[in-house]
């Protein structure tokens, strides 16, 4: 059920299970973060990488009246070509429609350095050469073509430590993307960590957005994480990243621009960190208490 102004909150599934380092919140299972999000008042939540198929995850959200808001998608247009990239793309917006997903939520992660140990998140980012640029951007509008045929939309994630994580990167994305095939997603804490502002990519492209990431940043751990030259996983082990009303950051005008201009998705909590460290249940109710008390009062 959405909010008085018609948007529908969910929390991701990665403060209780993190896909890349899977020992994370490896006992947590699915039950119990489906069971948490509706003690926490959420509508729903994103497809993690220990979901079951359709028919399994369908039954156990049907029980708690849940929904799915989308699902990610590693894509790797460059490396392998958008032939071979757009067949995996074709069965990942099958999977998100026997869920009932309409976002597809894509990040190229060719060259991509989040997942490596050797590498700083701060310094170390790829870039892609202009060639490069042309393949990634006219592999997307394919992409959306495709995601068109299952009523699904192609939310772009710029994401810290790949090709297209900063505000001009994201700039070239949109120039050289079709709008009706393209859109983005928006991600408060990595926008902000990436160019220090997290209001200048919202501003720009408000009639882009199709799907919005809540993600909280502790600054001092930021500064702890950039001077100690950390992985994307040291940062987020070190606690950079957190939920809104955990961290530094004010979502008090970002969901007020996004409602403003009329945006109706769904906004996501997401937060990666340690479940031994942040109890997921506490995080999560920690964030439906700041969105209550602070955006929906």
């Amino acid at each position: 059920m959405a909010d008085k102004n018609g948007i529908t909150w969910g929390i991701a599934p990665i403060g209780w299970r993190n896909d890349d380092i899977p020992s994370i919140g490896k006992d947590n299972n699915l039950q119990q973060l489906l069971s948490d999000i509706v003690v926490a008042g959420f509508e729903g939540t994103e497809v993690g990488g220990f979901f079951p198929g359709p028919d399994k995850l369908n039954y156990e959200l049907r029980l708690r009246n849940l929904h799915i808001a989308g699902q990610w998608f590693s894509s790797f247009i460059i490396r392998d070509g958008i032939e071979k990239a757009s067949e995996a793309f074709e069965k990942h917006c099958q999977f998100l429609k026997a869920v009932g997903a309409h976002v597809a939520v894509v990040s190229e992660q060719t060259y991509s350095i989040q997942q490596m140990d050797d590498k700083n998140i701060f310094t170390e980012k790829p870039h892609f050469t202009d060639a490069e640029w042309d393949k990634v951007c006219e592999g997307l509008n394919h992409y959306g073509e495709i995601a068109t045929k299952y009523d699904i939309k192609v939310a772009y994630h710029h994401h810290m430590g790949t090709g297209i994580q900063t505000k001009e990167e994201v700039d070239r994305l949109m120039a050289n993307t079709d709008p009706n095939l393209v859109g983005l997603l928006y991600d408060t804490g990595h926008i902000y960590v990436s160019d220090g502002d997290y209001m200048d990519l919202l501003d720009s492209y408000i009639d882009r957005i199709v799907h919005v990431h809540f993600k909280d940043v502790r600054k001092d751990k930021e500064r702890d994480s950039r001077e100690k030259g950390l992985t994307f996983q040291g940062a987020f082990l070190n606690g950079m990243f957190t939920v809104p009303g955990d961290g530094d950051l004010d979502f008090v005008p970002v969901y007020k621009k996004l409602v403003d201009n009329g945006y109706k998705g769904w906004i996501v909590i997401e937060a990666e960190q340690d479940p031994d460290k942040a109890n997921p249940l506490e995080m999560a109710l920690k964030a439906r208490k700041y969105i209550d008390e602070n955006l929906l009062n």
